[in-house]
């Protein structure tokens, strides 16, 4: 079984990655195979098990839906990635303000970045 098998097989269990008629997983952005990737990389270095993964993207959809989250499946990745954020401050590896201040650099560099171009942390005026 692949890495991104694991991780796949993990999600099932609390939400199903969306995937295309090859079984492979399906991003719509590039930022959300980015948080794949993340995720993957963070379990390979032992910064969490397939077990706190799965607990922490189930909060994530938990409490979107409690906020009203549209729950058409388009949101999908963005609890992923609220659940990454999660794992990273709940773990210790970056605070709270490390993450705000990544936030903000990610929305100036996209500001920075001419249409059509790939988004860049390096575009970030700051």
């Amino acid at each position: 079984m692949s890495r991104h098998e694991d991780i796949v097989r993990v999600a099932a269990n609390v939400a199903p990655i969306p995937r295309g008629d090859d079984g492979a997983p399906v991003f719509r952005e590039p930022w959300e195979a980015q948080a794949f990737a993340i995720t993957l990389a963070l379990y390979e270095r032992g910064l969490f098990n397939w077990k706190e993964w799965a607990a922490a993207l189930s909060a994530a959809i938990q409490h979107a839906q409690a906020s009203g989250d549209c729950d058409d499946g388009s949101t999908y990745y963005r609890h992923w990635l609220s659940a990454i954020e999660q794992l990273v401050r709940d773990k210790g590896i970056a605070s709270e303000q490390a993450l705000v201040e990544r936030r903000n650099a990610w929305n100036r560099a996209a500001h920075a970045t001419p249409h059509g171009h790939p988004i860049l942390l390096a575009n970030d005026p700051l």
